[in-house]
């Protein structure tokens, strides 16, 4: 399907690896030129390489946390007119509620709603006055599931998934849309045991992995980020202006509810 974004200008955050580089492939295939971020220069650095090679887009790169205000500038100057903002970033770490001290809870909060909601603020307006935009936020399947130790990343991002309900509902007659991604169990870094970033698991202990976190799920198995992006893309095309407002789980039917 042509998604009809060839040429869009497109902000992906916290895409030099794992659900944003997925989301980040899926544009670039679209046509999409890119201004990618990550916290790793080098990763990023190689990250923007490959998208640059496979698929002949423009390719930009801002390092740092997409949290930093300075960052935040930096992403807006590389791309001041955007069509597509892709916000995403990484979540607190598991940890007791109990043992959450303020400057942890500050963090999270400005981290995983206030961030996201900055970027929107910059770039809202313009891409409802040139008649076409599409947010999407990596959100996460703990917004519906709360999991007991993901207390501050599941608040946060329900948090911003509050906020900006009323608030998609405002452009829409601009073609413009604001959705939220709720990826479940995928195959990420962040489902993994601690190993250095770049290094691979031995054959059997990543099956055996794998097919323990995939048991409860009905897809029997784990999504993976390349499938996420393309979700991505979807509700970033022309094809998807009817649709605001919304949150897609991305999970392979674990979470269950008829509505």
């Amino acid at each position: 399907m042509d998604l009809g974004i060839r040429g869009k200008k497109a902000i992906v955050c916290a895409s030099s690896r794992g659900l944003g580089k997925g989301c980040a492939m899926a544009l670039a295939e679209a046509g999409c030129d890119l201004v990618v971020n990550g916290r790793d220069a080098g990763t990023l650095a190689r990250t923007a390489v490959e998208l640059r090679q496979r698929f002949g887009v423009q390719v930009i790169e801002i390092a740092g946390d997409v949290a930093d205000p300075a960052v935040q500038k930096a992403l807006l100057a590389a791309c001041p007119e955007p069509d597509i903002l892709v916000n995403n970033n990484g979540g607190p770490p598991f940890r007791d509620f109990r043992e959450l001290d303020r400057e942890a809870i500050v963090k999270g909060v400005t981290n995983n709603m206030i961030a996201p909601i900055e970027l929107i603020q910059a770039v809202l307006d313009g891409m409802a006055a040139r008649g076409f935009g599409r947010i999407v936020n990596i959100t996460s399947l703990s917004v519906y599931v709360p999991i007991p130790g993901l207390d501050l990343s599941s608040g946060a991002r329900a948090g911003l998934t509050s906020f900006l309900a009323g608030v998609a509902r405002t452009v829409a007659d601009k073609n413009v849309t604001i959705n939220n991604m709720l990826p479940g169990k995928l195959d990420t870094d962040r489902l993994r045991p601690a190993h250095e970033i770049g290094t691979v698991e031995e054959p059997a202990a990543a099956a055996a992995r794998k097919a323990q976190a995939s048991a409860a799920i009905p897809a029997k198995r784990l999504g993976t980020p390349e499938e996420f992006g393309q979700i991505c893309a979807f509700l970033c095309s022309v094809h998807a202006g009817y649709l605001t407002g919304q949150n897609i789980p991305v999970d392979g039917g674990l979470y269950v509810s008829a509505f």
